[in-house]
């Protein structure tokens, strides 16, 4: 029989099969073919296209993955129903059942079943969906385990140890669709919301934000449009009586090609922080007209036009002005001249003469040109018989305290990013791997050479993501730590070019990798640890640009220069700045966004240094990725 689907057998039920990735939808049609129990006649990578096929082949049976781009599974099954009612749905998902399953049947579904299932009994499972009326949740027990090698242990016991961290961590966290609703979540957000983890898988989590529905839609859209990375949203969670306020982090987990897969959500409880902070408010509030010579504070009056009247100590410090300086000119003079030109310093008086107070933070500039983030509280006075007669201005410098902010912000991205990317990286290629293995063991002798080679493929190259995911976590958790041991002996540049080269050309006989320099180049070095400075290199070039890829070894000086550069367009200008941080990734095709962060930080460790140089005007191909290394000192 041929390798492809063959013709059509008239007892065969149809269905279609619909997963956004392309080798699990492989993996999955050869094994329903070699079942000779269904008939695959269209397949879909998400749910406007699982729709038309729907309405196009009308089958018997749809294979419908939850969490997709474009539209849900939980989204698409009712329509895929009104396009074709005849046709059984069968909801397959990664994700553990975890009550989602029951979500399913109630839209529609005729079975739920597990990805971790046993490939071997899914034809079978499909079948008996046809006749069940309402056929019962595959049972989440989990199937006996094969002997299995210590390569794929050590996988199977990464991706338990990501999910215990995932369901007993004390942070509220959960898994959810791009349409927003959720398939998975822990104790620590059930108990956060009120609700039993039942009840959270398959609700949107909109029904649990009150009144910033509005707000959280408008995240989403943003994450959707591609406009923001990470997103929060701060929303109150109503539990009758009592007052909760929560933080929302929300992250997309994104495929190969940049597109969101589904969404991480981080949820914090912050009520007590936000009720020390208005604690906070209403106690400077009270006392910053009390006490004129405290010096953390600017505290003066305004006549009714602006002019500054009166001046403390706190006030020359933060601003820089003595009190002859600077009473009777407008108070407008602390603010940067694009401020002063738009009329705000003038409208600030307007909405205290109107409101009471006027409250905000903003830049700042002191005598000698500097600026600074300020904390700036306005308030109307009054005289006894209510008459206006100037305002009191109390100014605080902020600039501290909002960089620390910024930092605990960046760090809270960092952490849900990183979270995202490593649930994102495990969670195919160790299902391929799995499932591509059992295929190839009990099924050798019945594919053909084109199935055989499908799927070796699917099996290296999710073999060799796995491989650079935990090479590039371990080196640059060890970096971070300032804990990574390096060796050092003399290292001959080229021929560890000429190496490296020779492995991606094996990883990649496809792609044309080329390499030319100056032999007898040398550095004292680690050989491993400059091997995967080069591996990365020469492997963000194949990933992200075009062939051929060129490597080159040159003497600069007292250092040794190597370049890597191939004939795509090159890094975008917005991606520059931001290159060699630590979770900075392109959003054409994914990756970890580790790999040109240890680049840069191993070639410090050797006391070198890597950038990217740009291609010069009406010069070719994509620029420059540029490590330099100083030369090794000659023995005597």
């Amino acid at each position: 029989m041929s390798g492809g689907e063959g013709a059509r057998e008239p007892a065969l039920p149809t269905i279609v099969i619909v997963d956004d990735a392309a080798e699990v939808r492989s993996l999955v049609r050869t094994r329903l073919r070699l079942s000779r129990k269904l008939h695959v006649v269209g397949e879909a990578a998400d749910g406007v296209e699982a729709i038309e096929m729907a309405r196009q082949h009308r089958p018997e049976l749809m294979l419908l993955d939850v969490s997709m781009p474009v539209m849900d599974g939980l989204e698409t099954l009712p329509r895929v129903l009104e396009a074709s009612p005849g046709t059984r749905v069968v909801m397959y998902s990664g994700f553990q059942e975890q009550g989602l399953a029951q979500r399913a049947l109630e839209l529609g579904a005729s079975v739920f079943l597990e990805k971790s299932s046993s490939l071997d009994t899914l034809a079978d499972e499909l079948v008996a969906a046809l006749s069940a009326a309402t056929a019962p949740v595959a049972p989440a027990v989990e199937p006996e385990e094969p002997d299995e090698d210590a390569d794929a242990a050590v996988l199977r016991e990464h991706l338990e140890r990501f999910r215990e961290v995932f369901d007993d961590a004390a942070i509220g966290m959960a898994t959810v669709t791009l349409a927003g609703q959720v398939v998975r979540a822990n104790a620590a957000l059930a108990d956060l919301l009120g609700r039993p983890v039942a009840e959270l898988v398959g609700t949107p989590y909109a029904a649990f934000v009150g009144t910033a529905e509005g707000r959280l839609a408008a995240a989403l859209q943003e994450i959707l449009d591609g406009t923001s990375r990470v997103v929060q949203v701060e929303h109150e969670v109503p539990l009758g009586s009592v007052r909760r306020q929560v933080l929302a982090t929300l992250a997309p987990v994104l495929d190969s090609a940049g597109r969101p897969l589904y969404l991480f959500l981080q949820v914090q409880d912050v009520t007590a922080q936000r009720a020390a902070e208005e604690q906070l408010r209403q106690s400077e509030a009270r006392f910053r007209l009390i006490v004129e010579a405290v010096e953390d504070y600017a505290i003066f009056m305004l006549s009714t036009d602006g002019d500054v009247q009166s001046w403390n100590a706190g006030a020359e410090r933060i601003n820089g002005y003595a009190e002859d300086e600077i009473v009777g000119r407008h108070f407008s003079t602390f603010y940067p001249p694009e401020v002063v030109a738009s009329g705000h310093p003038e409208r600030e008086l307007e909405i205290a003469l109107r409101e009471g107070h006027y409250e905000e933070e903003g830049v700042r500039v002191r005598k000698d040109g500097t600026r600074f983030w300020a904390n700036v509280l306005i308030t109307a006075v009054h005289d006894r018989d209510g008459r206006h007669v100037g305002f009191a201005k109390v100014t605080r410098d902020n600039t501290e305290r909002r960089e620390m902010l910024e930092m605990l912000e960046q760090a809270a991205e960092d952490q849900a990013h990183f979270l995202a990317v490593t649930a994102h990286e495990l969670r195919t290629p160790v299902g391929v791997l799995a499932g591509t293995a059992e295929t190839l063991r009990e099924h050798w002798t019945q594919l053909d050479d084109a199935d055989r080679d499908g799927l070796l493929d699917g099996m290296v190259s999710s073999a060799a993501r796995l491989r650079r995911l935990l090479t590039d976590l371990l080196t640059a958790s060890r970096l971070q730590a300032s804990a990574l041991e390096m060796s050092s002996e003399p290292v001959d540049v080229l021929r560890l070019a000429e190496a490296a080269v020779a492995t991606a050309q094996r990883i990649h006989p496809a792609d044309e990798v080329l390499v030319e320099g100056e032999p007898g180049l040398v550095v004292d070095g680690d050989p491993d640890r400059l091997a995967q400075v080069l591996d990365n290199l020469i492997g963000n070039a194949l990933r992200h640009g075009r062939p051929p890829v060129r490597v080159t070894v040159h003497r600069v000086g007292d250092t040794v220069e190597v370049a890597v550069g191939d004939s795509g367009s090159g890094v975008p200008e917005e991606m520059r700045e931001r290159l060699f941080d630590r979770f900075a990734t392109g959003r054409s095709r994914g990756g970890t966004g580790l790999g040109l962060f240890i680049v840069r930080q191993l070639a410090r460790s050797h006391a070198g240094d890597a950038v990217y140089l740009p291609p010069a005007p009406g010069e070719p191909g994509s620029g420059r990725f540029v490590v330099s290394l100083p030369l090794a000192t000659p023995s005597v």
